[in-house]
């Protein structure tokens, strides 16, 4: 009986610590939701490099294919937003976070009066930052085949 005891107490001890650790990476997911929207509007909607850098890691991992890679990449997107699209607004939808890894659903509005942009970014953090980013893009439709929105 005494062993049973010993051994159901060390499974409780072990449970109570996972659970205390569990509660400390969802704190840690959501300060890394946090980051990533804030990076995202820096880096969007404010159109500002500098704000959004300081959300930035020791690296930048950009895996869009059409968009240069590392913080000067970035720097050069951000510069082509300000001149081509001034205007040009993200909607944060929602956000989850899994781990290091973030994914942010936005409506993306380059141009007041038209439909926008429906994207997914995946973002992955590291101490908190942003060191990596991939995107899904679609353009909202005119017309839809069902009665549910994309947001």
């Amino acid at each position: 009986m005494v062993k049973y005891l010993l051994a159901v107490s060390a499974l409780l001890a072990v449970e109570l610590s996972g659970q205390n650790a569990l509660a400390a990476d969802a704190a840690q997911m959501e300060q890394n939701k946090k980051a990533a929207i804030a990076f995202e509007d820096a880096a969007l909607n404010q159109k500002d490099f500098d704000e959004a850098a300081k959300y930035l890691g020791s690296r930048y991992t950009q895996h869009n294919p059409t968009a240069p890679d590392g913080p000067e990449g970035l720097k050069g997107y951000i510069a082509f937003l300000k001149e081509k699209f001034p205007q040009s607004h993200s909607e944060h939808k929602r956000a989850f976070a899994d781990g290091d890894y973030v994914i942010v659903h936005d409506h993306a509005v380059r141009e007041p009066g038209t439909r926008g942009l429906a994207i997914i970014n995946i973002y992955k953090l590291e101490d908190g930052k942003v060191v990596e980013h991939w995107d899904v893009i679609q353009p909202v439709p005119e017309t839809a085949q069902n009665n549910n929105t994309m947001f």
